[in-house]
């Protein structure tokens, strides 16, 4: 199996919306994907951190992935997480994600045992020669103990282990430098090596990951806007950066959504995952903003700070003032 195109563009990786029991909602993930790809999206990312993978059984996960792959109807590249703790169980999702018709996988290094860098190399290199498909690297230092150096991820992408890597590792220069000595991107697209796509997780500096080369967005906040993350890839590809700042620096104040929550009580995560499922309920897009357990909810206060930041960015009316 191989993508027909080296992966670009803006790939939100997808909500998982929750019924009130904790079961997955396929009603409502097959309208936010249709949402998705009406917006312009270039393709999906099924099972991440903010599909909320961590927390979904095996059945649940499998249940996701098939109803993106039926949304997606071939429109776009789906791509699927496979993130678990150790080598034996990712290739166990790995045979599920194929099965189930995905265009590629998505995994991070081992997490919870403690690994070398050539063991992190033995990993990837064993998922890509089990499976066949095309194999993205996710560095997400927040989650997974460690950092996947440059020269690993160079290493592997020269050997055609990898064929991307999603950088949500915070850490701008770090990624600079990886560009640069990936020798940019026409030496990724044409050089003899397999083409390798560097996607960044970031929603706030998408506009300069893109100057410094980066092939694509992989934007949470994708899920609330994607519209917008599509303009601001297309004014970036078009050298407009002017245009390009100026639709970041609205998503930027959109990303205040993810903050409603109180960091006194409650993780970042319930904040930042509650208020895309918030934003997405008041939308429209999903019939209820349900997280999965032991995420704490947000409060009707906390959902109406949410309200107030989509009526400012354009995504909803504003009320109607009280008669009299």
């Amino acid at each position: 199996m191989a993508l027909t195109v080296p992966l670009h563009g803006v790939i939100p990786p997808v909500c998982t919306p929750l019924d009130p029991h904790g079961e997955v909602d396929t009603d409502s993930l097959s309208r936010l994907v249709r949402r998705l790809l009406d917006a312009g999206v270039h393709g999906l990312f099924a099972l991440g951190s903010t599909g909320e993978a961590a927390y979904l059984t095996d059945r649940q996960r499998a249940a996701v992935l098939e109803t993106v792959v039926t949304a997606a109807a071939g429109r776009v590249p789906v791509l699927a997480g496979v993130i678990d703790t150790t080598t034996a169980r990712v290739l166990e999702h790995a045979r599920t994600a194929a099965a189930l018709g995905a265009d590629a996988l998505v995994a991070t290094a081992p997490f919870y045992v403690r690994t070398h860098p050539r063991e992190i190399a033995a990993h990837f290199r064993r998922l890509r020669g089990a499976t066949g498909m095309p194999l993205i690297a996710y560095d997400i230092p927040v989650s997974v103990p460690g950092r996947l150096s440059p020269a690993l991820v160079r290493a592997l992408a020269e050997d055609g282990t990898l064929a991307g890597l999603k950088d949500s590792s915070g850490d701008d220069g770090s990624l600079r430098r990886l560009l640069v000595g990936l020798g940019g991107r026409t030496a990724r697209r044409t050089g003899p090596a397999p083409a390798f796509a560097v996607l960044t997780g970031s929603e706030l500096t998408a506009d300069a990951a893109l100057l410094a080369g980066a092939d694509g967005i992989v934007p949470g906040l994708g899920n609330v806007d994607p519209a917008g993350y599509v303009r601001l890839h297309d004014a970036a590809r078009a050298g407009d950066w002017p245009r390009a700042a100026a639709e970041q620096e609205r998503l930027v104040a959109l990303f205040g959504l993810t903050d409603t929550g109180p960091e006194a009580e409650m993780g970042r995560g319930s904040s930042a995952l509650g208020g895309f499922k918030a934003a997405l309920h008041l939308l429209g897009v999903i019939a209820h903003r349900d997280t999965a357990l032991p995420q704490i909810p947000l409060s009707e206060e906390s959902v109406a700070e949410v309200g107030r930041r989509l009526t400012e960015a354009g995504l909803l009316p504003a009320p109607h003032p009280p008669y009299g």
